[in-house]
């Protein structure tokens, strides 16, 4: 990207709105507290409906009327918020973050929102990825607080991100190559970003023995908990932590007494990825994948929900530019590799430009210690708002 090299770095300088967001911090965490009190779990299409509801909301309260709204819905799955405010540019920036949560119904109930002596705040979904939300449009509001030039913006809110995006990867994919950047606001490694992901792979092992008596047949039987065992240990094998490939069965069942031959078994595998190269490798693996007893049949499912994510020529201009904004605000950023899969894969996998955890500052994902620092809160803001400006100034 072309910088302006004749604007005085001064000017340039994203700290002030990093101070405008802290002397409204109170307000800013009333935001946070709001969307954690609004539960979300991914299977609960109710909670879904009402958080995607509050979201619409909250947007036009904070940001006003957008200039487009879509609301694109599905029977199970969270619905897909698709909202635009118009800027200073005609091609938008996409910036995507997810509301559906790994907390069941009634989380909050027992852990409710709060501010801690430690300077943490903390509650269910508010990492991953609450004050990801809050972070974006707030960013917003920033740029506008200072009549900054702001790009056009389109929020992607989706609801269905923890269970792989099945319904909103379609729409990602769709409006991601029409749009500058992607910035995708989920949680950030302390201070810096993350650059690149893993692919994701869910797949199942199934297998299909002959159940018979344990003593008074058991040359008759054919065991698919065995060949299952002997599976396993021959996927195990497959991970490659040179490659970045790592193989992990998380859970497996089978048989229906100590003295049946197990008839069926199964297991459940998640595949972590660095290059294509390796999910070809892998796809091979199961290709050729038999036991040492031909009785038992082996039945392959699962896909790779998430491409990987590589720091491309594309994103790595972009990284760069958020690099001098964060150094403006408090310190340079360090590209981070993560292991994790999240939406910015697919942008990614489209050969666009990406970058991804904008979002909070703090740890525990998924976890019960689950939680943000609040005083990276503004800095965090500061960083998406003077990104979107630099943005902005560099399309005009």
């Amino acid at each position: 990207m072309n910088h302006s090299q004749s604007r005085k770095a001064h000017d340039l300088s994203a700290k002030p709105l990093s101070t405008w967001c802290r002397d409204r911090l109170d307000d800013l965490l009333g935001d946070v507290s709001m969307l954690v009190h609004q539960e979300s779990p991914s299977s609960e299409k109710a909670l879904l409906d009402k958080t995607a509801d509050s979201i619409t909301t909250w947007l036009r309260d904070r940001l006003g009327a957008p200039s487009q709204l879509t609301r694109h819905e599905h029977a199970e799955h969270g619905d897909l918020l698709e909202v635009t405010y118009a800027g200073s540019t005609e091609a938008p920036v996409l910036m995507i973050g997810h509301y559906d949560t790994v907390w069941p119904a009634g989380t909050v109930d027992g852990w409710p929102f709060a501010v801690r002596e430690d300077g943490t705040a903390t509650g269910p979904g508010i990492y991953d990825m609450k004050t990801g939300l809050v972070t974006g449009v707030w960013a917003l509001l920033a740029l506008r607080a200072f009549d900054l030039p702001c790009p056009t913006v389109r929020f992607m809110f989706n609801g269905d991100e923890e269970l792989g995006s099945p319904m909103s990867r379609p729409h990602i994919e769709r409006a991601a190559p029409d749009c500058l950047a992607t910035l995708v606001l989920e949680p950030g490694v302390g201070w810096d970003v993350k650059a690149e992901r893993k692919g994701v792979g869910i797949f199942t092992v199934t297998a299909h023995g002959v159940e018979a008596h344990s003593g008074n047949n058991a040359t008759d039987g054919a065991s698919a908990v065995h060949a299952l065992a002997e599976i396993i240990h021959r996927l195990a094998g497959e991970a490659d932590h040179e490659r970045g490939t790592t193989v992990n069965v998380g859970t497996m069942s089978g048989g229906t007494a100590r003295n049946v031959i197990a008839g069926k078994a199964g297991c459940l595998i998640d595949i972590r990825i660095s290059d294509q190269a390796e999910a070809d490798r892998i796809d091979a693996v199961f290709a050729g994948l038999r036991g040492s007893d031909p009785r038992v049949r082996l039945e392959v499912e699962g896909r790779w929900s998430r491409p990987p994510m590589r720091l491309t020529p594309e994103s790595r201009r972009l990284f760069d530019l958020a690099d001098e904004v964060a150094a403006s605000v408090r310190a340079p950023l360090e590209p981070i590799s993560v292991g994790g899969g999240s939406d910015a894969n697919f942008v990614s996998a489209l050969g666009l430009p990406v970058l991804d955890g904008l979002g909070a500052s703090g740890d525990g994902a998924h976890a019960l210690h689950e939680h943000v620092i609040v005083d990276d809160i503004p800095d965090r803001v500061a960083l998406v708002a003077g990104l979107l400006r630099r943005i902005a100034d560099d399309a005009s």
